[in-house]
């Protein structure tokens, strides 16, 4: 399927979603909203995809949301009053968020890498991933407040679980900078390289090194830890038994049993 800001590229059982906008940084217009839930859908849709990678072409990840072309496109935002108008801000921020939460709802593990600007939208973008590398060059920034908007694509949701909430609070209240070291101290991302080709050379080996794993179990990593949140311990404990008692007979596991057993059969009986 072609799209107008992504271009996505399968390598076997690695996918890459590329954010194809360099001559802008990567600005996050109307394309990239309507455009993303199509693109995990297809990835989502691909049984040889076990694992996808958002990274970027051009100079920066990106600089967010490019509000100049909503400003144009979708005037009635500035205007929008009363319930009716209300309703229908409303629905429309629903829309944004559907692409944020198809990447964190995905059955498939995902990796961002990050380089340069990752401003506002895209540090949504990437709070929805389940890995963050970046290089050393990057710099980051929960812009909105100094856009008059509370950040309303899931950093604020999933941030908390990521870095601490005090951290979150800080970021999202003054608007700052920070660089891949801060960000690596506080938990945002799990590696920092040396710069462009590193990173991505880095998220690739670590994407084919998961491929390597059931693809049933990673999905299903993913489902408890997604659900748990927000658990005591007891529930969270209780939630992946129940889960395992219903899934852990996956062809990977009843073959490694089965190894276990026939090893220990012949030690057993050696005749």
């Amino acid at each position: 399927m072609a799209y107008n800001f992504f271009l996505l590229e399968k390598s076997g059982p690695v996918a890459t979603v590329w954010l194809n906008r360099p001559e802008k940084r990567n600005f996050m217009n109307w394309d990239f909203w309507n455009e993303l839930p199509r693109v995990v859908e297809e990835i989502n849709g691909d049984n040889e995809i076990k694992v996808f990678i958002v990274a970027a072409k051009g100079a920066s990840f990106s600089i967010g949301l490019d509000l100049p072309d909503f400003v144009e496109r979708f005037a009635w935002l500035a205007d929008a009053q009363g319930a009716e108008g209300n309703q229908r801000l409303h629905d429309f921020i629903l829309t944004l968020q559907k692409g944020m939460r198809a990447i964190a709802d995905s059955p498939k593990p995902s990796i961002a890498a990050i380089h340069r600007h990752c401003i506002g939208g895209a540090l949504d973008l990437i709070s929805a991933c389940d890995m963050r590398y970046a290089s050393s060059d990057a710099i980051f920034s929960l812009r909105e407040v100094k856009v008059a908007i509370v950040a309303d694509m899931g950093s604020l949701q999933r941030l908390p679980y990521i870095i601490g909430e005090g951290l979150t609070r800080d970021l999202a209240l003054t608007g700052r900078d920070f660089g891949a070291d801060e960000a690596l101290r506080m938990g945002l991302v799990t590696q920092v390289l040396p710069d462009k080709e590193a990173l991505y050379a880095a998220a690739l080996k670590t994407a084919h090194e998961m491929s390597e794993n059931s693809a049933l179990v990673m999905r299903g990593v993913k489902h408890v830890m997604n659900k748990q949140r927000g658990m005591d311990m007891d529930r969270a404990y209780d939630f992946v038994a129940l889960y395992n008692s219903g899934f852990l007979q996956t062809q990977e596991f009843v073959a490694m049993a089965k190894s276990f057993a026939d090893r220990k059969k012949k030690k057993a009986d050696p005749a």
